[in-house]
């Protein structure tokens, strides 16, 4: 039972770690995996040789590990920047109108393709993203 007092300290330690966080970045989502994983497998292990109370305890701990795993964002995805679409002329050449093309044309060869790249006529979802974000960048100009 001290063990197991003692790992819900360290556990405590690490992931409330006063003002600021002991570990930074990714590091949190693989503390909280490793963490998931061995109170799960000392869990299985204290349930097996009889230790039900502490068998228990051990798998909400688990749980919690594990949903504080999937829960923190990723540092990695906090990081990249965002895409802002198409240029000028990339969005012409998507459309296939010219640099004097009215908003009427952009507008018409914009409904042209889509009918033919939509996804509910056998298009794919990305192409049709690449011509509404084409067709509002030359909307926006």
């Amino acid at each position: 039972m001290i063990y197991l007092l003692l790992g819900a300290a360290v556990l405590a330690l690490v992931f409330w770690g006063g003002k600021r966080p002991l570990v930074k970045g990714d590091g949190w989502r693989v503390g909280a995996g490793v963490a998931a994983f061995a109170a799960f497998a000392g869990a299985a292990y204290t349930t097996i040789r009889g230790g039900w109370g502490t068998g228990i305890v051990l798998g909400v701990v688990g749980l919690w590990s594990a949903s504080e795993a999937r829960r923190r964002p990723s540092a990695r995805k906090a990081a990249q920047p965002t895409v802002s679409g198409p240029s000028l002329t990339e969005a012409r050449s998507i459309l296939g109108v010219g640099p004097d093309a009215t908003a009427e044309e952009i507008r018409s060869a914009h409904a042209r393709l889509i009918r033919l790249a939509h996804p509910d006529k056998g298009g794919t979802a990305g192409l049709a993203a690449q011509l509404n974000a084409a067709r509002d960048r030359l909307l926006k100009r």
